[in-house]
């Protein structure tokens, strides 16, 4: 898949925010002693519903804001968020779709194979414009830096599909409060429109970049990552971009049909070691 819609499965977020009013979703389980409690974050153009996952024991730990892909907010997503709460940082995850109001997360497999499906799905994932969520972010950021067990000073992102190219957005749009940045199968780092990310990059020095494409992904070409290259050298950027072999975009999420375990463990290793240099 390319451009604004990125993909994965069936999830009922209209659910998730009743039951968040009911019962304040309190520390639900997922790994470990981890625990996910779903929040409200005010942002400039209204509210903005997201889940904040602390790991276990005592604060204060780095902060992660982790964007999620193009098929919405769904439980697929929480596993990924999990991994790294348990690896000692406080993750924080919002549904950059909140704009679109209360809504169903497509099937993954249909948004992969059905160009209707798709162009169905359009409407609400292009609420989720660069320039909409930039000014989330600035949210988001406001929001960890307050959270009493979060560690002061700058914090990771990371980002997949479409959320990884917020992600590397991001580095370049608020260096002065974010450490590192990572993007997993992103697509459109390096085109020819005025909000293209690569863009950024001079003003990325700084930030610690991992950028990780899929050997088949017709959004982020190979021509395109040697344009993201060469702006994020020129720039003096600290940066690794790789290509992982055999995966297909959108292999992370454990719903999508291109799924790879071992794709998605080499993904958790590379985002840990990122964070471990850079937020440590």
């Amino acid at each position: 898949m390319s451009n604004a819609l990125e993909s994965e499965a069936d999830f009922d977020w209209t659910s998730v925010i009743q039951g968040a009013r009911a019962d304040n979703l309190a520390d639900r389980r997922y790994t470990g002693g981890m625990s996910r409690t779903a929040v409200t974050i005010p942002t400039p153009d209204g509210s903005c519903p997201a889940s904040l996952f602390r790991p276990a024991g005592d604060g204060p730990w780095p902060a992660v804001l982790m964007y999620m892909d193009g098929v919405g907010m769904r439980p697929a997503l929480f596993p990924i968020a999990a991994r790294i709460a348990d690896a000692g940082y406080l993750v924080l995850l919002p549904d950059l779709f909140y704009r679109a109001g209360p809504y169903q997360a497509p099937d993954a497999k249909a948004l992969f194979s059905d160009p209707a499906a798709r162009q169905a799905w359009s409407k609400t994932a292009l609420t989720a414009s660069a320039a909409n969520v930039m000014r989330d972010t600035g949210a988001f950021l406001d929001y960890l830096a307050a959270q009493p067990d979060v560690r002061p000073g700058k914090i990771g992102t990371t980002g997949y599909c479409m959320g990884g190219r917020f992600s590397m957005t991001a580095a370049g749009t608020f260096p002065d409060r974010i450490a590192a940045a990572a993007a997993f199968h992103p697509g459109n780092l390096a085109t020819d429109a005025p909000d293209s990310p690569h863009l950024l990059a001079p003003r990325m020095r700084g930030v610690k970049l991992y950028l990780a494409g899929a050997i088949e992904d017709p959004s982020f070409p190979d021509d395109m990552k040697r344009r993201l290259e060469e702006a994020l050298t020129a720039a003096g950027v600290d940066h690794r971009l790789e290509t992982y072999a055999g995966m297909r975009h959108g292999w992370v999420p454990s719903d999508t049909p291109v799924h790879s375990p071992e794709g998605t463990e080499r993904h958790f290793q590379a985002l840990l070691d990122l964070y471990a240099s850079a937020l440590r």
